[in-house]
């Protein structure tokens, strides 16, 4: 999600390309002396944008819950400030859910909100994070590394009817019962390339797909370990009360579960009088970039402006939590 890291997981430079970064911070609209929320800092890549673009009226705050990534962008946004001197805005970071912004951010108080969803390059790119089958690891896959169920608990303690259910639902894999029961009759499992090779064993890859049978494993584990889905609809259910009315709010999605809620919150909210809908079909990657950024294939990217206060009826919430 992230452009270019201070330093890696491994003291190296390493790149990451924000995916649909110049139509983000277009969509997004910055004034200088606006107020603007990223709800995934990541590496800081949008943050540091977003902040070039304020003046020292601005103000950005930033969330994260992953405090690996909350320390890598905190040295270059201070890297960043001292560049700017004087010119710099207003920076605060909450190493937090982004769920939990409205517990740290005033009502009607922002002038946008910017969410790029999904696991950031540095997450995926660390082995040890356990979100990769690419190299053997743990079986982790937790964004906070100082609390929570890991996958490796929920592949060895989950029964099987709820795995296959959480596989079938989170990963929208249709082998899901079968995959399942491979996994139970394996426990324990307890590295990622252990689980990648149950999944491919029991449900090999299906030629027309160029995806390795495990992947929507690996997605639905992720979901459901880091409750990503309610985490989405928490933070759609709270923008319309922190954005002023001309706010805007800019998310992007790598796949079809993250983008039906978004899409969903904006049609629900165009209907109430909440939203204006600036993207009527989802802006994806140019041949440019998707040369250039592979990971940028499955991204898509929706953007609403919030209406008047008192035109609008509030939505109703939605929660994707099961009962694992």
């Amino acid at each position: 999600m992230d452009d270019q890291a201070p330093q890696g997981a491994h003291g190296q430079q390493a790149r990451h390309v924000p995916v649909l970064f110049q139509e983000a911070i277009e969509y997004l609209r910055i004034l200088p002396s606006g107020t603007y929320v990223d709800a995934t800092l990541g590496l800081a890549g949008h943050s540091a944008e977003i902040a070039r673009r304020l003046g020292p009226e601005g103000r950005l705050i930033a969330f994260d819950r992953d405090p690996q990534a909350l320390e890598l962008a905190q040295q270059r946004l201070n890297s960043l400030r001292a560049e700017l001197g004087a010119q710099m805005p207003q920076v605060v970071l909450h190493g937090v859910p982004f769920a939990e912004m409205a517990q740290h951010v005033s009502p009607a108080s922002v002038d946008g909100i910017l969410a790029d969803f999904g696991v950031s390059s540095m997450q995926f790119d660390t082995p040890g994070r356990g979100f990769s089958f690419q190299a053997d690891a743990p079986l982790d896959m937790r964004m906070d590394t100082r609390s929570g169920t890991t996958a490796a608990q929920v592949v060895n303690e989950v029964s099987e009817e709820d795995l296959a259910n959480l596989i079938y639902e989170f990963g929208e894999e249709r082998r899901s019962r079968r995959i399942a029961r491979a996994i139970v009759r394996a426990r324990p499992v307890t590295t990622t390339a252990q689980l990648a090779r149950i999944v491919q064993g029991s449900a090999p890859a299906i030629k027309s797909e160029r995806i390795h049978p495990a992947t929507r494993v690996f997605q639905a584990l992720r979901i459901a370990v880091n409750g990503e889905l309610d985490q989405i609809a928490a933070l759609l259910q709270q923008a319309p009360g922190l954005l002023r009315a001309g706010g805007r709010m800019v998310a992007i999605s790598f796949h079809s579960l993250e983008d039906r809620i978004v899409k969903d919150a904006f049609r629900d909210g165009k209907t109430a009088g909440i939203w204006q809908v600036l993207t009527p079909r989802p802006v994806t990657a140019g041949d440019e970039e998707l040369r250039s950024n592979p990971r940028s294939r499955s991204a898509k990217l929706r953007a609403a402006e919030r209406k008047k206060a008192e035109d609008a009826r509030p939505p109703q919430e939605k929660v994707f939590r099961r009962s694992w």
